[in-house]
Protein backbone atom coordinates (compact mmCIF):
# COMPACT_ATOMS: atom_id res chain seq x y z
CA UNK A 1 0.00 0.00 0.00
CA UNK A 2 2.00 3.26 -1.10
CA UNK A 3 1.78 6.06 -1.48
CA UNK A 4 2.04 7.89 -5.37
CA UNK A 5 5.26 9.27 -6.06
CA UNK A 6 5.08 12.89 -6.21
CA UNK A 7 6.52 15.30 -9.40
CA UNK A 8 9.26 17.63 -8.00
CA UNK A 9 8.80 20.61 -10.35
CA UNK A 10 11.28 23.79 -10.26
CA UNK A 11 11.69 27.02 -12.49
CA UNK A 12 15.56 27.95 -11.94
CA UNK A 13 18.74 26.20 -10.44
CA UNK A 14 17.85 28.86 -7.55
CA UNK A 15 15.53 26.36 -6.53
CA UNK A 16 17.56 22.57 -7.02
CA UNK A 17 19.52 22.12 -4.07
CA UNK A 18 16.18 22.59 -1.97
CA UNK A 19 14.49 20.30 -4.92
CA UNK A 20 17.49 17.08 -4.11
CA UNK A 21 16.84 17.49 -0.13
CA UNK A 22 12.65 16.63 -1.28
CA UNK A 23 13.68 14.18 -3.34
CA UNK A 24 15.33 12.00 -0.94
CA UNK A 25 12.54 11.56 0.95
CA UNK A 26 10.28 9.98 -1.61
CA UNK A 27 12.41 7.23 -3.43
CA UNK A 28 11.29 7.47 -7.39
CA UNK A 29 10.45 10.89 -7.28
CA UNK A 30 11.64 12.90 -10.41
CA UNK A 31 12.91 16.93 -10.47
CA UNK A 32 11.37 18.39 -13.63
CA UNK A 33 13.54 21.38 -15.07
CA UNK A 34 12.22 23.72 -16.88
CA UNK A 35 14.37 24.06 -20.50
CA UNK A 36 17.25 26.30 -20.86
CA UNK A 37 16.79 27.01 -17.24
CA UNK A 38 18.13 24.35 -15.01
CA UNK A 39 20.86 21.66 -15.62
CA UNK A 40 21.39 18.06 -13.75
CA UNK A 41 17.63 17.72 -13.39
CA UNK A 42 16.02 13.75 -14.31
CA UNK A 43 12.85 15.36 -16.89
CA UNK A 44 13.46 18.35 -18.91
CA UNK A 45 10.01 19.96 -19.16
CA UNK A 46 9.21 22.94 -21.83
CA UNK A 47 6.25 24.85 -20.20
CA UNK A 48 5.33 25.06 -17.20
CA UNK A 49 1.37 24.86 -16.85
CA UNK A 50 0.74 22.31 -19.39
CA UNK A 51 3.13 19.97 -17.04
CA UNK A 52 1.85 21.03 -14.54
CA UNK A 53 -1.78 20.23 -15.42
CA UNK A 54 -0.60 17.14 -16.91
CA UNK A 55 1.02 15.96 -13.79
CA UNK A 56 -2.76 17.32 -12.18
CA UNK A 57 -4.65 15.34 -14.53
CA UNK A 58 -2.53 11.67 -13.90
CA UNK A 59 -3.35 11.77 -9.94
CA UNK A 60 0.46 12.43 -9.55
CA UNK A 61 0.98 14.62 -6.43
CA UNK A 62 2.94 17.98 -6.97
CA UNK A 63 5.77 19.35 -5.12
CA UNK A 64 6.00 22.97 -6.85
CA UNK A 65 9.26 25.43 -5.78
CA UNK A 66 7.32 28.32 -6.63
CA UNK A 67 5.07 31.14 -5.68
CA UNK A 68 1.35 29.47 -4.80
CA UNK A 69 -0.23 31.91 -6.30
CA UNK A 70 1.63 30.70 -9.97
CA UNK A 71 0.15 26.84 -9.17
CA UNK A 72 -3.37 28.45 -8.02
CA UNK A 73 -4.08 30.22 -10.92
CA UNK A 74 -2.37 26.96 -13.30
CA UNK A 75 -4.62 24.62 -11.56
CA UNK A 76 -7.77 26.71 -11.38
CA UNK A 77 -9.33 25.60 -13.83
CA UNK A 78 -9.47 21.92 -12.98
CA UNK A 79 -10.61 21.69 -9.27
CA UNK A 80 -13.82 19.89 -10.34
CA UNK A 81 -14.17 17.70 -7.67
CA UNK A 82 -12.31 18.18 -4.06
CA UNK A 83 -12.29 14.43 -3.00
CA UNK A 84 -9.81 13.40 -6.31
CA UNK A 85 -7.24 15.68 -5.95
CA UNK A 86 -3.96 14.93 -5.61
CA UNK A 87 -1.81 16.29 -2.87
CA UNK A 88 -0.32 19.96 -4.42
CA UNK A 89 2.43 21.37 -2.60
CA UNK A 90 3.96 25.07 -2.97
CA UNK A 91 7.76 25.23 -1.59
CA UNK A 92 9.76 28.39 -1.30
CA UNK A 93 12.70 28.19 -3.70
CA UNK A 94 15.25 28.46 -0.94
CA UNK A 95 13.01 25.59 1.40
CA UNK A 96 11.99 28.64 3.82
CA UNK A 97 8.00 27.87 3.54
CA UNK A 98 5.78 24.83 2.71
CA UNK A 99 2.35 25.52 1.90
CA UNK A 100 -0.46 22.37 1.03
CA UNK A 101 -2.60 24.46 -1.02
CA UNK A 102 -4.64 21.04 -2.61
CA UNK A 103 -5.23 17.29 -1.47
CA UNK A 104 -6.70 17.80 1.47
CA UNK A 105 -8.02 14.15 1.75
CA UNK A 106 -5.21 12.83 -0.31
CA UNK A 107 -2.20 13.80 2.66
CA UNK A 108 -1.21 16.92 1.10
CA UNK A 109 -1.00 18.10 4.85
CA UNK A 110 1.11 14.68 6.11
CA UNK A 111 3.67 15.12 3.21
CA UNK A 112 3.69 19.18 4.25
CA UNK A 113 5.40 17.70 7.61
CA UNK A 114 7.24 15.34 6.17
CA UNK A 115 9.00 18.12 3.86
CA UNK A 116 8.84 20.76 6.55
CA UNK A 117 10.59 18.66 8.82
CA UNK A 118 13.55 17.72 6.21
CA UNK A 119 14.08 21.15 5.88
CA UNK A 120 13.68 22.43 8.92
CA UNK A 121 11.00 24.61 9.09
CA UNK A 122 7.21 25.09 10.04
CA UNK A 123 4.48 24.29 7.38
CA UNK A 124 2.03 26.39 6.87
CA UNK A 125 -1.02 24.10 7.52
CA UNK A 126 -4.34 25.77 7.88
CA UNK A 127 -6.98 23.10 8.43
CA UNK A 128 -8.81 23.76 11.53
CA UNK A 129 -8.84 20.07 12.27
CA UNK A 130 -5.83 19.49 11.61
CA UNK A 131 -4.70 22.04 14.02
CA UNK A 132 -6.84 21.66 16.50
CA UNK A 133 -6.39 17.38 16.73
CA UNK A 134 -3.20 17.15 14.84
CA UNK A 135 -4.66 14.96 12.78
CA UNK A 136 -7.39 14.46 9.67
CA UNK A 137 -10.33 12.32 10.33
CA UNK A 138 -11.65 12.45 6.93
CA UNK A 139 -8.17 11.12 5.58
CA UNK A 140 -7.85 7.88 7.52
CA UNK A 141 -4.41 6.40 6.48
CA UNK A 142 -3.59 3.48 3.71
CA UNK A 143 -5.95 0.56 4.46
CA UNK A 144 -8.89 2.58 5.71
CA UNK A 145 -11.86 4.40 3.69
CA UNK A 146 -13.74 6.75 5.25
CA UNK A 147 -17.70 6.14 4.86
CA UNK A 148 -19.38 9.36 3.93
CA UNK A 149 -17.34 12.85 3.43
CA UNK A 150 -20.80 14.98 3.79
CA UNK A 151 -21.18 13.77 7.30
CA UNK A 152 -17.83 14.03 8.19
CA UNK A 153 -17.29 17.22 7.25
CA UNK A 154 -20.53 17.99 9.24
CA UNK A 155 -18.73 15.39 12.12
CA UNK A 156 -15.64 17.02 12.28
CA UNK A 157 -17.49 20.60 12.56
CA UNK A 158 -19.11 19.39 15.84
CA UNK A 159 -16.28 18.25 17.19
CA UNK A 160 -14.55 21.90 16.25
CA UNK A 161 -17.50 23.02 17.87
CA UNK A 162 -16.41 21.35 21.79
CA UNK A 163 -18.43 18.23 21.55
CA UNK A 164 -16.44 15.36 22.69
CA UNK A 165 -16.20 11.80 21.09
CA UNK A 166 -15.45 8.30 21.57
CA UNK A 167 -13.64 5.56 19.35
CA UNK A 168 -15.29 1.93 18.43
CA UNK A 169 -12.80 -0.61 17.32
CA UNK A 170 -9.09 -0.25 16.10
CA UNK A 171 -7.91 2.54 15.54
CA UNK A 172 -4.10 2.55 16.19
CA UNK A 173 -3.37 6.03 14.24
CA UNK A 174 -5.50 8.22 16.27
CA UNK A 175 -3.93 7.10 19.49
CA UNK A 176 -1.73 10.10 19.69
CA UNK A 177 -3.93 13.01 18.35
CA UNK A 178 -5.58 15.10 20.77
CA UNK A 179 -9.05 14.13 20.21
CA UNK A 180 -11.62 15.51 23.16
CA UNK A 181 -12.54 11.65 24.05
CA UNK A 182 -15.20 10.19 26.68
CA UNK A 183 -16.58 6.76 26.74
CA UNK A 184 -20.16 8.80 27.06
CA UNK A 185 -19.96 11.00 24.19
CA UNK A 186 -22.44 11.30 21.74
CA UNK A 187 -20.54 11.26 18.98
CA UNK A 188 -18.13 8.16 17.56
CA UNK A 189 -15.69 7.26 15.23
CA UNK A 190 -16.64 3.37 13.91
CA UNK A 191 -14.32 1.71 12.72
CA UNK A 192 -15.05 -2.02 11.60
CA UNK A 193 -16.16 -3.55 8.17
CA UNK A 194 -19.64 -4.05 8.88
CA UNK A 195 -21.91 -2.03 7.00
CA UNK A 196 -23.84 0.38 8.98
CA UNK A 197 -26.69 3.40 8.46
CA UNK A 198 -25.05 6.77 7.91
CA UNK A 199 -25.77 8.58 10.83
CA UNK A 200 -24.82 12.32 11.67
CA UNK A 201 -23.58 11.46 15.03
CA UNK A 202 -20.97 8.97 13.44
CA UNK A 203 -17.62 8.84 11.78
CA UNK A 204 -17.56 6.00 9.83
CA UNK A 205 -14.36 4.22 8.66
CA UNK A 206 -14.44 0.73 7.04
CA UNK A 207 -10.98 -1.15 7.73
CA UNK A 208 -10.16 -2.51 3.96
CA UNK A 209 -9.29 -5.98 5.40
CA UNK A 210 -11.92 -7.54 3.23
CA UNK A 211 -11.21 -10.02 -0.20
CA UNK A 212 -13.71 -11.31 -2.56
CA UNK A 213 -13.16 -14.31 -4.50
CA UNK A 214 -15.58 -15.22 -7.16
CA UNK A 215 -16.41 -17.91 -10.07
CA UNK A 216 -15.69 -16.04 -13.59
CA UNK A 217 -19.09 -18.19 -14.49
CA UNK A 218 -21.37 -16.35 -12.41
CA UNK A 219 -23.93 -13.82 -14.52
CA UNK A 220 -23.37 -10.02 -13.34
CA UNK A 221 -20.48 -10.21 -11.28
CA UNK A 222 -20.74 -6.63 -9.95
CA UNK A 223 -24.17 -7.27 -8.86
CA UNK A 224 -23.58 -10.93 -7.03
CA UNK A 225 -20.98 -9.39 -5.03
CA UNK A 226 -22.92 -6.35 -3.88
CA UNK A 227 -25.88 -8.96 -3.30
CA UNK A 228 -23.54 -11.33 -1.44
CA UNK A 229 -22.07 -9.10 0.76
CA UNK A 230 -25.42 -7.65 2.10
CA UNK A 231 -26.49 -10.88 3.11
CA UNK A 232 -23.04 -10.81 4.76
CA UNK A 233 -23.59 -7.51 6.93
CA UNK A 234 -20.06 -6.44 5.09
CA UNK A 235 -20.00 -2.41 3.92
CA UNK A 236 -18.66 -2.76 0.02
CA UNK A 237 -16.25 0.07 1.15
CA UNK A 238 -13.97 -2.88 2.86
CA UNK A 239 -13.43 -4.72 -0.48
CA UNK A 240 -9.54 -4.72 -0.78
CA UNK A 241 -9.72 -6.73 -4.13
CA UNK A 242 -11.76 -9.04 -6.36
CA UNK A 243 -9.52 -12.31 -6.29
CA UNK A 244 -10.30 -14.84 -9.41
CA UNK A 245 -8.37 -18.05 -10.94
CA UNK A 246 -5.78 -17.37 -13.25
CA UNK A 247 -6.95 -19.48 -15.74
CA UNK A 248 -9.61 -16.37 -15.91
CA UNK A 249 -6.84 -13.66 -16.61
CA UNK A 250 -7.95 -12.84 -20.00
CA UNK A 251 -11.80 -12.42 -18.91
CA UNK A 252 -13.20 -9.31 -20.18
CA UNK A 253 -16.40 -9.65 -17.64
CA UNK A 254 -13.94 -9.75 -14.50
CA UNK A 255 -12.26 -6.97 -15.55
CA UNK A 256 -15.35 -4.66 -16.00
CA UNK A 257 -16.54 -5.86 -12.52
CA UNK A 258 -13.71 -4.63 -10.67
CA UNK A 259 -13.86 -1.54 -12.66
CA UNK A 260 -17.38 -1.08 -11.83
CA UNK A 261 -16.60 -2.30 -8.36
CA UNK A 262 -13.89 0.21 -8.04
CA UNK A 263 -11.33 -2.45 -6.74
CA UNK A 264 -8.05 -4.21 -7.66
CA UNK A 265 -8.49 -7.23 -10.06
CA UNK A 266 -5.97 -10.14 -8.53
CA UNK A 267 -5.24 -13.80 -9.61
CA UNK A 268 -4.31 -17.19 -7.82
CA UNK A 269 -4.28 -20.67 -8.78
CA UNK A 270 -7.32 -22.58 -9.97
CA UNK A 271 -9.13 -23.91 -7.28
CA UNK A 272 -12.82 -22.98 -5.47
CA UNK A 273 -13.46 -19.95 -4.71
CA UNK A 274 -13.39 -20.58 -0.59
CA UNK A 275 -10.08 -22.31 -0.92
CA UNK A 276 -8.75 -19.37 -3.48
CA UNK A 277 -10.01 -16.84 -0.58
CA UNK A 278 -8.31 -18.92 2.26
CA UNK A 279 -4.84 -19.68 1.02
CA UNK A 280 -4.48 -15.44 -0.48
CA UNK A 281 -4.27 -14.17 3.06
CA UNK A 282 -1.62 -15.29 5.72
CA UNK A 283 -3.18 -13.96 8.85
CA UNK A 284 -6.28 -15.47 10.17
CA UNK A 285 -9.76 -15.06 8.39
CA UNK A 286 -13.53 -15.86 8.20
CA UNK A 287 -15.30 -17.16 5.37
CA UNK A 288 -19.13 -16.63 4.00
CA UNK A 289 -20.46 -17.26 1.11
CA UNK A 290 -21.20 -20.25 -1.28
CA UNK A 291 -19.63 -21.89 -4.19
CA UNK A 292 -19.65 -19.19 -6.37
CA UNK A 293 -18.74 -16.37 -4.38
CA UNK A 294 -16.82 -16.43 -1.10
CA UNK A 295 -15.77 -13.30 1.30
CA UNK A 296 -12.70 -13.42 3.40
CA UNK A 297 -12.86 -11.21 6.52
CA UNK A 298 -9.51 -10.79 7.88
CA UNK A 299 -8.33 -9.35 11.31
CA UNK A 300 -6.44 -6.84 9.42
CA UNK A 301 -6.17 -4.37 6.62
CA UNK A 302 -5.06 -6.28 3.55
CA UNK A 303 -2.73 -5.00 1.33
CA UNK A 304 -3.80 -6.20 -2.50
CA UNK A 305 -0.02 -6.13 -3.73
CA UNK A 306 0.55 -9.00 -1.77
CA UNK A 307 -2.32 -10.93 -2.57
CA UNK A 308 -2.36 -13.60 -5.75
CA UNK A 309 -0.92 -11.19 -8.76
CA UNK A 310 -2.28 -8.99 -11.25
CA UNK A 311 -2.67 -9.52 -14.84
CA UNK A 312 0.06 -8.89 -16.67
CA UNK A 313 0.15 -5.83 -19.10
CA UNK A 314 2.37 -5.34 -22.08
CA UNK A 315 2.52 -2.13 -23.61
CA UNK A 316 4.35 -1.41 -26.96
CA UNK A 317 4.90 2.29 -26.79
CA UNK A 318 6.42 4.86 -29.75
CA UNK A 319 8.56 7.43 -28.17
CA UNK A 320 8.55 10.18 -31.23
CA UNK A 321 11.15 11.30 -32.36
CA UNK A 322 13.14 11.90 -29.33
CA UNK A 323 12.08 15.35 -28.03
CA UNK A 324 10.39 15.12 -25.04
CA UNK A 325 7.81 17.25 -25.73
CA UNK A 326 6.64 15.17 -28.95
CA UNK A 327 6.00 12.11 -26.76
CA UNK A 328 1.96 11.66 -26.39
CA UNK A 329 1.24 11.74 -22.79
CA UNK A 330 -0.30 8.14 -23.12
CA UNK A 331 3.53 7.17 -23.47
CA UNK A 332 4.60 9.44 -20.70
CA UNK A 333 1.78 7.46 -18.20
CA UNK A 334 2.60 4.05 -19.32
CA UNK A 335 6.25 4.87 -18.57
CA UNK A 336 5.75 5.96 -15.16
CA UNK A 337 3.36 2.66 -13.97
CA UNK A 338 6.55 -0.12 -15.88
CA UNK A 339 8.08 -2.38 -13.64
CA UNK A 340 9.85 -3.28 -16.69
CA UNK A 341 11.69 -1.42 -19.78
CA UNK A 342 12.68 -3.04 -22.97
CA UNK A 343 14.56 -1.99 -26.04
CA UNK A 344 17.42 -1.27 -27.85
CA UNK A 345 19.77 0.24 -25.50
CA UNK A 346 19.66 3.76 -27.19
CA UNK A 347 16.15 4.02 -27.14
CA UNK A 348 15.49 2.89 -24.34
CA UNK A 349 17.75 5.99 -22.89
CA UNK A 350 15.87 8.16 -24.55
CA UNK A 351 12.69 6.96 -22.40
CA UNK A 352 14.31 7.62 -18.90
CA UNK A 353 14.74 8.70 -16.73
CA UNK A 354 13.94 5.84 -14.36
CA UNK A 355 12.60 5.13 -11.18
CA UNK A 356 15.31 3.28 -9.03
CA UNK A 357 12.73 0.23 -8.93
CA UNK A 358 12.68 -0.14 -12.71
CA UNK A 359 14.41 -2.68 -14.69
CA UNK A 360 16.49 -2.27 -17.82
CA UNK A 361 16.72 -4.42 -20.39
CA UNK A 362 18.44 -3.17 -22.99
CA UNK A 363 19.43 -5.34 -26.19
CA UNK A 364 20.62 -4.93 -29.61
CA UNK A 365 19.17 -3.11 -32.36
CA UNK A 366 19.02 -6.46 -34.33
CA UNK A 367 17.06 -8.60 -31.10
CA UNK A 368 13.80 -7.83 -31.80
CA UNK A 369 12.15 -11.45 -31.77
CA UNK A 370 13.91 -12.01 -28.59
CA UNK A 371 13.08 -9.26 -27.15
CA UNK A 372 9.69 -9.47 -27.88
CA UNK A 373 9.37 -12.68 -26.99
CA UNK A 374 11.27 -11.83 -23.17
CA UNK A 375 8.50 -8.50 -22.82
CA UNK A 376 5.75 -11.86 -22.79
CA UNK A 377 7.61 -13.77 -20.60
CA UNK A 378 7.85 -10.86 -18.14
CA UNK A 379 4.30 -10.43 -18.60
CA UNK A 380 2.77 -13.19 -18.28
CA UNK A 381 4.50 -13.23 -14.97
CA UNK A 382 2.09 -10.57 -13.75
CA UNK A 383 4.58 -7.54 -14.37
CA UNK A 384 3.93 -4.61 -16.32
CA UNK A 385 6.00 -4.04 -19.08
CA UNK A 386 7.31 -1.86 -21.93
CA UNK A 387 8.63 -2.25 -25.51
CA UNK A 388 10.15 0.78 -26.42
CA UNK A 389 10.61 1.84 -30.28
CA UNK A 390 11.83 5.66 -31.22
CA UNK A 391 8.96 7.54 -33.52
CA UNK A 392 6.04 5.13 -34.12
CA UNK A 393 6.20 1.68 -32.64
CA UNK A 394 3.84 0.20 -35.75
CA UNK A 395 6.13 1.41 -38.64
CA UNK A 396 8.96 -0.62 -38.90
CA UNK A 397 9.74 -1.28 -35.86
CA UNK A 398 8.49 -3.44 -32.10
CA UNK A 399 5.54 -3.54 -32.65
CA UNK A 400 4.71 -5.96 -35.65
CA UNK A 401 7.62 -8.60 -34.10
CA UNK A 402 5.59 -8.17 -30.85
CA UNK A 403 2.53 -9.49 -32.75
CA UNK A 404 4.80 -11.99 -34.61
CA UNK A 405 5.51 -13.09 -31.53
CA UNK A 406 1.94 -13.69 -30.39
CA UNK A 407 1.25 -15.14 -32.99
CA UNK A 408 3.75 -18.25 -33.60
CA UNK A 409 2.85 -18.63 -29.43
CA UNK A 410 0.64 -21.71 -27.97
CA UNK A 411 1.27 -20.31 -24.46
CA UNK A 412 -2.13 -19.33 -22.52
CA UNK A 413 0.05 -16.93 -20.49
CA UNK A 414 1.40 -15.20 -23.05
CA UNK A 415 -2.33 -14.76 -24.85
CA UNK A 416 -3.65 -13.30 -21.67
CA UNK A 417 -1.95 -10.96 -21.35
CA UNK A 418 -3.03 -7.43 -21.62
CA UNK A 419 -1.37 -6.36 -24.83
CA UNK A 420 -1.73 -2.56 -25.69
CA UNK A 421 0.25 -0.72 -29.10
CA UNK A 422 0.46 3.26 -28.24
CA UNK A 423 1.18 5.44 -30.84
CA UNK A 424 4.06 8.01 -31.38
CA UNK A 425 5.03 10.58 -33.76
CA UNK A 426 7.22 8.38 -36.35
CA UNK A 427 10.62 10.51 -38.08
CA UNK A 428 8.56 10.54 -41.27
CA UNK A 429 5.59 13.10 -39.97
CA UNK A 430 8.54 14.57 -37.29
CA UNK A 431 10.75 15.48 -40.79
CA UNK A 432 7.83 16.61 -42.30
CA UNK A 433 6.64 18.64 -40.04
CA UNK A 434 10.19 20.76 -39.54
CA UNK A 435 10.18 21.48 -43.46
CA UNK A 436 6.01 22.23 -43.73
CA UNK A 437 4.23 19.63 -45.57
CA UNK A 438 5.85 17.40 -48.16
CA UNK A 439 3.36 14.45 -47.09
CA UNK A 440 0.35 16.65 -47.38
CA UNK A 441 -1.33 14.27 -50.58
CA UNK A 442 -0.84 10.83 -50.78
CA UNK A 443 2.51 9.19 -49.49
CA UNK A 444 4.09 6.25 -49.55
CA UNK A 445 6.51 5.21 -46.61
CA UNK A 446 9.40 2.70 -47.74
CA UNK A 447 12.38 0.93 -45.85
CA UNK A 448 15.31 0.70 -47.94
CA UNK A 449 17.02 -2.05 -45.94
CA UNK A 450 17.23 -5.62 -46.99
CA UNK A 451 17.83 -6.81 -43.77
CA UNK A 452 14.07 -8.72 -43.72
CA UNK A 453 12.99 -8.78 -47.34
CA UNK A 454 15.16 -9.26 -50.54
CA UNK A 455 16.34 -5.78 -52.28
CA UNK A 456 14.18 -7.23 -55.88
CA UNK A 457 10.81 -6.12 -53.93
CA UNK A 458 12.37 -2.72 -52.91
CA UNK A 459 13.40 -1.95 -56.50
CA UNK A 460 9.56 -3.53 -57.14
CA UNK A 461 7.98 -0.99 -54.80
CA UNK A 462 9.98 1.99 -55.10
CA UNK A 463 9.00 1.63 -59.16
CA UNK A 464 5.48 1.39 -58.72
CA UNK A 465 5.33 3.94 -55.91
CA UNK A 466 7.42 6.97 -58.68
CA UNK A 467 5.12 5.28 -61.18
CA UNK A 468 2.22 6.43 -59.33
CA UNK A 469 2.92 9.82 -58.45
CA UNK A 470 3.73 9.17 -54.40
CA UNK A 471 5.52 11.43 -52.30
CA UNK A 472 8.27 9.03 -50.84
CA UNK A 473 9.66 8.97 -47.60
CA UNK A 474 12.73 6.75 -47.12
CA UNK A 475 14.07 4.77 -43.83
CA UNK A 476 17.30 3.14 -43.52
CA UNK A 477 18.37 4.99 -46.53
CA UNK A 478 21.97 3.72 -46.58
CA UNK A 479 24.64 1.64 -43.86
CA UNK A 480 28.04 1.12 -44.54
CA UNK A 481 26.93 -2.66 -45.07
CA UNK A 482 24.75 -1.39 -47.83
CA UNK A 483 25.88 1.74 -49.40
CA UNK A 484 24.56 1.33 -52.87
CA UNK A 485 21.57 1.06 -52.44
CA UNK A 486 20.18 4.72 -51.95
CA UNK A 487 22.18 5.15 -54.67
CA UNK A 488 19.91 2.48 -57.03
CA UNK A 489 16.82 4.06 -55.54
CA UNK A 490 17.79 7.39 -56.45
CA UNK A 491 17.79 6.00 -60.05
CA UNK A 492 14.59 4.10 -59.79
CA UNK A 493 12.75 7.36 -58.46
CA UNK A 494 14.59 9.65 -61.10
CA UNK A 495 13.25 7.42 -64.13
CA UNK A 496 9.41 9.06 -63.30
CA UNK A 497 10.38 12.49 -61.22
CA UNK A 498 12.01 15.85 -62.82
CA UNK A 499 15.23 16.87 -61.37
CA UNK A 500 13.79 19.82 -59.59
CA UNK A 501 11.95 17.51 -57.61
CA UNK A 502 11.98 18.59 -53.93
CA UNK A 503 13.92 16.63 -51.48
CA UNK A 504 14.07 17.05 -47.76
CA UNK A 505 16.65 15.63 -45.66
CA UNK A 506 16.15 15.54 -41.89
CA UNK A 507 18.55 14.06 -39.39
CA UNK A 508 18.40 13.28 -36.32
CA UNK A 509 14.95 15.63 -35.95
CA UNK A 510 13.50 16.16 -32.08
CA UNK A 511 17.24 15.15 -31.22
CA UNK A 512 19.94 17.67 -30.20
CA UNK A 513 21.78 18.55 -32.96
CA UNK A 514 19.07 18.25 -35.68
CA UNK A 515 19.67 19.42 -39.28
CA UNK A 516 17.47 19.54 -41.79
CA UNK A 517 18.52 20.53 -45.73
CA UNK A 518 16.06 21.26 -48.34
CA UNK A 519 17.61 19.95 -51.75
CA UNK A 520 16.32 19.10 -55.47
CA UNK A 521 16.17 15.09 -56.52
CA UNK A 522 18.66 16.32 -59.58
CA UNK A 523 21.25 17.67 -56.54
CA UNK A 524 20.86 14.78 -54.13
CA UNK A 525 24.16 12.68 -53.35
CA UNK A 526 24.67 9.56 -51.73
CA UNK A 527 26.96 11.27 -49.53
CA UNK A 528 24.51 14.03 -47.77
CA UNK A 529 22.85 11.00 -46.36
CA UNK A 530 23.86 8.58 -43.21
CA UNK A 531 21.60 6.14 -41.48
CA UNK A 532 20.23 8.74 -39.13
CA UNK A 533 18.46 10.61 -42.21
CA UNK A 534 15.28 10.77 -42.99
CA UNK A 535 15.08 11.44 -46.96
CA UNK A 536 11.46 12.94 -48.37
CA UNK A 537 11.11 13.14 -52.08
CA UNK A 538 8.17 14.94 -53.24
CA UNK A 539 5.77 14.16 -56.07
CA UNK A 540 4.87 16.09 -59.45
CA UNK A 541 2.90 18.73 -57.68
CA UNK A 542 5.64 19.93 -54.85
CA UNK A 543 6.08 22.85 -54.26
CA UNK A 544 8.55 25.40 -52.50
CA UNK A 545 8.02 28.36 -50.78
CA UNK A 546 11.45 30.51 -50.91
CA UNK A 547 11.70 32.14 -47.55
CA UNK A 548 14.44 35.45 -47.67
CA UNK A 549 15.59 35.09 -44.48
CA UNK A 550 15.00 31.34 -43.34
CA UNK A 551 14.71 28.09 -44.35
CA UNK A 552 12.10 27.65 -47.24
CA UNK A 553 8.81 26.04 -46.73
CA UNK A 554 8.12 22.45 -49.02
CA UNK A 555 4.56 21.19 -49.42
CA UNK A 556 2.39 18.95 -51.83
CA UNK A 557 -0.60 20.32 -52.33
CA UNK A 558 -4.04 18.57 -51.49
CA UNK A 559 -5.25 18.82 -55.18
CA UNK A 560 -4.11 17.68 -58.31
CA UNK A 561 -5.63 19.96 -61.36
CA UNK A 562 -4.38 21.81 -64.27
CA UNK A 563 -4.43 24.33 -62.46
CA UNK A 564 -0.88 23.85 -60.98
CA UNK A 565 1.90 25.81 -61.46
CA UNK A 566 4.86 23.84 -62.97
CA UNK A 567 7.79 23.31 -61.02
CA UNK A 568 10.30 25.97 -60.64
Amino acid sequence: MTRPVPAIVILGNGSLATARTIAQLYPGALIHGLAGRVDGVDRVYHEFGATLRELYQQDTPIIALCAAGIVIRTLAPLLLEKGAEPPVLAVAEDGSAVVPLLGGLGGVNVMAREIAAALSVAPAITTSGELRFGTCLLNPPSGYTLGDLELGKRFVSDLLAGETVRIEGSAPWLAQAQLPEDARARLAVHVSPVERTPAANELLIYPTCVLVAVNAGIVDVPSRVREALQKAGIAAQSVACLLAADTEMASPTLREAALELGVPLRFAPDAGVSELARNAIEQPVAILGDSTIAIAVAEQPLDPLQIGRPRGRLAVVGLGPGAAELMVPAVKAELARANDVLGYETYVRMAGPFRVDQVLHCTDNREEMQRARHAFELAAQGRSVVVVSSGDPGVFAMAAAVLEALHESSDAAWHSVDLEILPGVSASLATAAQAGAPLGHDFCVLSLSDNLKPWSIIEKRLDLAAQADLALAFYNPISRSRPWQLGQALDIVARHREPQTPVVLGRDIGRPGQTLRVTTLGELSVDQVDMRTMVLIGSSTTRVIPCPNGRPWVYTPRSYGDKLTPIQ
